[in-house]
C-alpha cells in the first residue's frame, strides 16, 4: 500500500544519519564495499519503522537480532512526537521477545541465524518439509565430536551443539537444564533422533494444513482481500493524521 512508502519518506526526514550508521544488519549486508551499497538498503530500517508506526502498534514480536531495529522505531516515534509537538501520537512500541529461544541458528553454522534466504536447504527446517526431509536435515546438521555435556557452561564454545539442544528443549517444552540432565554423556545421534521425532510431530501437521489451504485459492484470495481492505482503512486514516501534523496540504 502506498501509505507505507509515504510514511517511510516522512520518517526519512525524522530519522538521523547517525542512527542509520549504527544498524548492524546494514553493515553485514553491505560488507566492506559499503560505499557502493544502495540508499534503499541504507534506509530500509525506516521503512520497517513505517510498517509498525502506520498502525500505531504498541507491541511487536521480534527475534533477538531484530531488537536493534525496534529500538530505532522507538527513537523515531519519540523524535516525531517531540519535533511536531504531538505527544503520544505514535506509541513507543515494546518488543515481544521469546524468552526460551529468542534466536534459532543455522543447522550448518551455529554462529549464524537460521534463514530462508540461505543457499543451503540443509541450513533450515521449512514448515512444509516432509518427515523424510526433516530426518535428513537433522541427520546432516553440524555438531562436534564431543558427547553431550551435563552443564550449560560446557556448551559455551560449542555453537552447533548448543543450537540443536536449544531447539530440542524449546520444541519439547523443556528447560535447557532438564534436557542436559536427560542427554548428558550421550552421542548426538540420540539427540538427533529425538529432535527429528519432535519436529515431525510439531511441524508436519502445520505443513499438511498449509497444503490443504493452498488447494482453495479462491478462499485464500478472499482472506487476503478482506485483510488488505481492513489494513488500508487504518493506514489511510493514520497517514492523513500524520500529514496534518507535519503540515502537508
Amino acid at each position: 500500500m502506498s501509505e507505507h512508502a509515504e510514511l517511510a519518506w516522512i520518517l526519512n526526514c525524522v530519522s538521523r544519519i547517525g542512527w542509520m550508521n549504527r544498524m548492524t544488519q546494514f553493515k553485514e549486508k553491505a560488507g566492506k564495499n559499503r560505499e557502493n551499497a544502495s540508499v534503499g538498503l541504507y534506509v530500509y530500517p525506516n521503512l520497517m519503522a513505517a510498517d509498525i508506526l502506520l498502525y500505531k502498534a504498541t507491541h511487536v514480536p521480534v527475534g533477538d537480532d531484530q531488537k536493534q531495529h525496534l529500538e530505532l522505531v522507538r527513537d523515531i516515534a519519540q523524535k516525531f512526537n517531540n519535533d511536531f509537538k504531538s505527544d503520544n501520537f505514535f506509541p513507543i512500541p515494546e518488543p515481544l521477545i521469546q524468552k526460551k529461544l529468542s534466536r534459532v541458528m543455522s543447522l550448518r553454522d551455529g554462529k549464524n541465524k537460521m534463514s530462508k534466504s540461505d543457499e543451503s536447504e540443509y541450513s533450515r527446517i521449512d514448515l512444509q518439509d516432509t518427515e523424510d526431509e526433516i530426518i535428513k536435515k537433522i541427520k546432516k546438521a553440524k555438531t562436534d565430536s564431543q558427547p553431550i555435556p551435563s552443564k550449560i557452561e560446557d556448551l559455551k564454545n560449542r555453537p552447533e551443539a548448543l543450537n540443536l539442544i536449544n531447539i530440542y528443549s524449546f520444541i519439547t517444552d523443556k528447560t535447557l537444564e532438564k534436557t542436559l540432565v536427560s542427554m548428558a554423556g550421550k552421542d548426538f545421534s540420540k539427540l538427533k533422533k529425538d529432535l527429528s521425532d519432535a519436529l515431525i510431530a510439531t511441524i508436519c501437521p502445520i505443513g499438511k494444513k498449509i497444503t490443504e489451504l493452498k488447494k482453495d485459492e479462491k478462499h485464500l484470495i478472499e482472506i487476503l482481500k478482506n485483510g488488505s481492505n481492513r489494513a488500508k482503512k487504518i493506514a489511510k486514516t493514520n497517514i492523513n493524521k500524520v500529514k496534518d501534523i507535519v503540515g502537508f496540504i
